[in-house]
């Protein structure tokens, strides 16, 4: 009997996942849960993260015009997300700043090994 519900334990966090990123992307959704929501702006910020390192390690950018291009952009991008597509009253949890930070520095170091490695691996010459 533990087996089964096990199972069904799993189908329903998968059912779970499956819905919140269903919210994630309509507008003007309701966040019940304020950790759901965090949820999807960590997640949402490391995948800004991995897709701004391969187009810095593309471009070929170099610097400190690439950190400072990637805060920036990873910033803005959540903060429209949050006041202009979900229209989220960021007070509730606990302002803006917090928000902003919510998986900033592991988005930021996903973003370095990505940018390092597509960078190293294409312009490198002495390899």
């Amino acid at each position: 009997m533990s087996i089964k519900n096990k199972s069904m334990d799993s189908a329903n966090k998968g059912k779970t996942v499956e819905s919140i990123w269903k919210k994630a992307f309509v507008a003007n959704t309701e966040w019940p849960d304020k950790e759901e929501f965090l949820d999807v702006i960590y997640w949402m910020r490391q995948a800004i993260g991995i897709v701004l390192g391969l187009f810095w390690g593309l471009l070929p950018m170099k610097g400190f015009l690439g950190l400072l291009l990637f805060v920036i952009v990873n910033a803005a991008v959540i903060y429209f997300y949050v006041n202009n597509f979900q229209n989220i009253d960021e007070e509730e949890y606990g302002g803006m700043w917090e928000i902003t930070k919510e998986g900033f520095m592991t988005s930021f170091a996903g973003f370095l090994v990505t940018w390092i490695i597509v960078y190293t691996g294409l312009y490198n010459e002495s390899l």
